[in-house]
């Protein structure tokens, strides 16, 4: 199959669904824009390939960036390639994406440049997932990090969703290196069939010069459906 016009990055857990209407209401600190890693709200415009079968296919994008977020990557030639394999309950990926920094970091050279895995596994009503990235925002530096989910919804818990998330980013570039953590829990709650509602704790310990922060996080989503 063939694409061609603006889509979402191709690395990593990138669908809309992977990461909106969860129950989770923050990205992930990896895919949080400004955070010398990756955002959620990358997106290219080109064309993107993909091959396989339903069970193991590869993907291969040659675009230029033009995102949604706050920040913005410089303009340039991005080459990002994802594989991912469907064994069982479990499914599998890895990732590559070659583009430029955010152009707002002036003071930035070099390319920004990242390999990835993810997984995911359900069953039951129980979804664990993981995705961790190591590479580069800019010449330099370097970013190692993840996260890993539980997405809970048993019969027996009604309209309630539980979720939990653990995080870590290490961000190395001498005297301004940074070492975030971040956990998370919530739940997803649905009030009817038109108005869900989103809870989250967020927690982030003590690091470097900055002290441990506890948050709450409180959305409501109204669907029309047609």
């Amino acid at each position: 199959g063939t694409r061609v016009g603006r889509f979402r990055a191709p690395f990593g857990l990138y669908n809309r669904s992977d990461h909106a209407y969860t129950g989770f209401l923050r990205a992930p600190l990896i895919r949080y824009g400004g955070y010398w890693a990756l955002s959620n709200n990358f997106l290219e415009t080109g064309a993107s390939v993909v091959a396989g079968t339903p069970r193991l296919f590869a993907e291969i994008s040659l675009s230029i960036p033009q995102d949604e977020d706050d920040l913005h990557r410089a303009r340039g030639f991005d080459r990002i390639g994802r594989v991912q394999a469907t064994v069982g309950d479990v499914i599998v990926g890895a990732s590559y994406i070659h583009t430029l920094p955010f152009k707002e970091q002036f003071w930035a050279e070099g390319d920004t440049e990242f390999a990835g895995v993810d997984a995911r596994w359900m069953r039951g009503g129980v979804q664990l997932r993981g995705e961790f990235i190591n590479g580069h925002p800019f010449a330099g530096t370097s970013t190692f990090g993840g996260y890993a989910d539980v997405m809970v919804h048993r019969p027996f818990m009604g309209p309630f969703t539980a979720v939990l998330r653990a995080e870590r980013l290490d961000y190395e570039a001498g005297r301004h290196s940074s070492y975030p953590r971040r956990y998370t829990a919530g739940s997803k709650v649905r009030l009817s069939s038109l108005l869900v509602a989103h809870v989250n704790v967020l927690h982030g310990p003590a690091h470097d010069a900055e002290a441990a922060d506890t948050a709450l996080d409180v959305a409501l989503t109204f669907s029309v459906r047609r």
